[in-house]
């Protein structure tokens, strides 16, 4: 008797064959093959439950917990035939800014520079416009010096640099040991709006626990605008936050980081390019983006953007159950939280006022802040427009 997986030839000779793979356990050696990456490995597992149950995308969706969208969007680009087409393409944007400063203005800068080889920027600009009668941004003094290399001491300036970016080595949101108390971290960004070919910046915090929120609209991004919004948001807390965490924009240093440093808070980035990292924050630009904006409040004018912003906000801490929350508001359970807060043990010994770290000699004083800022919210919300 001739066995399935032995095939005969001719009439004297059995030759053994390995039998064939299923489509399944082909798949997998394919991509062990392709070495292929753990996120794309598990896409293929997907498409395997997939064929394996009745190709039916709803329930292959629901048992994988990814949502039918993404299924359907990753079984367009799936090919059997090349399981490569399941691995993550490039986030990069298609279009990227482009520098706007001309050749000629380089060239100028350039001749101004090895003249005045010692001369800072600011002074590099001003030189600029009164030798060619045309205003030059600083920044693009600095770009063209930084390009060319055009330094006194190149060696040297490289070390300096150097030195400075190892001073300060910037504290990762992931280490961070988060206690489920109000107060202990915020969270903040920043919304660009383009509007009628203009752009505008909402700035928006929120209470990582409490979910009390802020959010205010500037003309521009500057580490000045986020000092400011800083202070805001520390008097609408009464001064009571830890930690602050954020990503990596330009408006969270200088200014900003003098604010963190008066406030002695700690400050926690975000890693670059993941946003999963600020994901309350990011939640609650997505609420601001669909119960705020997309209802008709979307204008360049600041002042009145604010104003109605302001309405908002105070329906969105006093009066807008929250899911998270156990269907309270972020004002109520903050408030039942300072009544249980000052007993945690890493609260307990300091209370944070105005900058200052004093020691809390009664809990009842913690309790007397809070009682306080029952009325100094809403008024915070209405005088700081």
């Amino acid at each position: 008797m001739v066995m399935p997986h032995v095939k005969k030839i001719g009439y004297w000779y059995l030759v053994a064959t390995d039998p064939l793979l299923g489509t399944n356990e082909r798949w997998r050696k394919q991509a062990e093959v392709l070495k292929l990456s753990r996120v794309a490995r598990k896409r293929l597992e997907w498409f395997i439950w997939y064929e394996g149950h009745g190709q039916n995308a709803a329930k292959t969706a629901r048992h994988f917990g990814i949502s039918r969208q993404c299924f359907h969007e990753w079984k367009k680009r799936f090919d059997g035939k090349n399981l490569r087409t399941l691995e993550s393409g490039t986030c990069a944007p298609k279009h990227v800014r482009q520098k706007e400063i001309t050749p000629e203005e380089e060239g100028r800068i350039i001749t101004l520079r090895r003249a005045h080889i010692r001369w800072g920027k600011m002074k590099i600009a001003v030189v600029y416009q009164n030798t060619y009668d045309t205003p030059i941004s600083s920044w693009k003094v600095q770009y063209t010096i930084q390009k060319y290399n055009l330094y006194f001491h190149p060696v040297k300036n490289a070390q300096t640099q150097a030195k400075r970016t190892r001073s300060k080595e910037k504290k990762r949101i992931t280490k961070l040991q988060k206690k489920a108390f109000p107060g202990f971290l915020i969270a903040l960004d920043t919304m660009v709006l383009w509007i009628r070919g203009q752009k505008r910046y909402v700035f928006t915090v929120i209470d990582t626990v409490s979910k009390i929120a802020f959010a205010r609209m500037y003309t521009t991004k500057s580490s000045k605008n986020a000092a400011d919004f800083l202070n805001r948001f520390m008097y609408l807390l009464d001064y009571e936050v830890w930690n602050a965490g954020h990503d990596n924009g330009s408006e969270f240093y200088k200014h900003f980081q003098t604010q963190i440093e008066k406030y002695k808070l700690g400050d926690w980035w975000s890693r670059t390019h993941t946003p999963t990292d600020n994901p309350i924050n990011e939640r609650f630009n997505r609420v601001l983006k669909d119960e705020f904006i997309a209802l008709g409040h979307l204008t360049d004018d600041t002042v009145r953007f604010n104003k109605d912003l302001t309405e908002w906000l105070i329906e969105y801490t006093f009066v807008r159950p929250h899911q998270s929350l156990g269907y309270l508001t972020p004002w109520a359970y903050y408030s039942k939280a300072a009544r249980v807060s000052p007993m945690y043990s890493s609260r307990t010994p300091l209370t944070r006022k105005r900058g200052c770290v004093v020691q809390c000699e009664h809990i009842s004083n913690a309790c007397i802040f809070r009682a306080v800022t029952v009325a100094k919210s809403a008024i915070t919300l209405l005088i700081f427009v």
